[in-house]
């Protein structure tokens, strides 16, 4: 799993600074918004996932971006949601769903699937091998990520934590 989260799992940190900060800044988001969009046995679901998460982040006000720390953000965001459903879609019977979680200081993603493997980055990492850089990416651009198995034993829940643009 990751280890570049700078303070404990489920301490999100100090409250970010935007006492300056634009009326469109991520910290107008509604503490603890979920979106929900239902992938099970859904054609394209890459693209209408990251299709989601792009309205998501509009919605809550990354998108369009007031500043290039923001539109990283973003770009981080939709990346590795990419990465997460294919993944899916590769190694685990497809996606069932894809969850986003946003505060003012964290988005959360989950990719839930019925698989049961565990993703991992590819050791030794090869940069210019073909594939296999998906949870290598993650790793890089996620304060912290994980694997939840369902209680019931049938699939998992990959999440992955990023930073709100400051």
């Amino acid at each position: 799993m990751s280890t570049t989260r700078p303070y404990p799992p489920g301490d999100l940190g100090p409250d970010p600074g935007n006492a300056g900060a634009a009326a469109a800044s991520p910290a107008t988001v509604p503490v603890g918004q979920v979106r929900r969009l239902r992938l099970a046995g859904a054609r394209g679901a890459v693209a209408r996932a990251r299709d989601f998460a792009r309205q998501a982040l509009h919605d809550w006000g990354w998108l369009p971006a007031a500043g290039a720390d923001q539109r990283a953000a973003a770009e981080d965001v939709l990346l590795v949601v990419s990465e997460l459903v294919t993944n899916a879609c590769l190694h685990a019977e497809g996606p069932e769903e894809l969850r986003l979680r946003c505060s003012a200081k964290v988005l959360r993603l989950e990719v839930t699937d019925l698989g049961a493997g565990s993703p991992a980055p590819r050791t030794p990492h090869r940069a210019g091998r073909p594939g296999g850089h998906g949870m290598f990416i993650v790793q890089r651009l996620c304060l912290d990520w994980g694997v939840v198995r369902n209680p019931d034993g049938a699939g998992k829940t990959v999440w992955a934590e990023l930073a709100a643009p400051s």
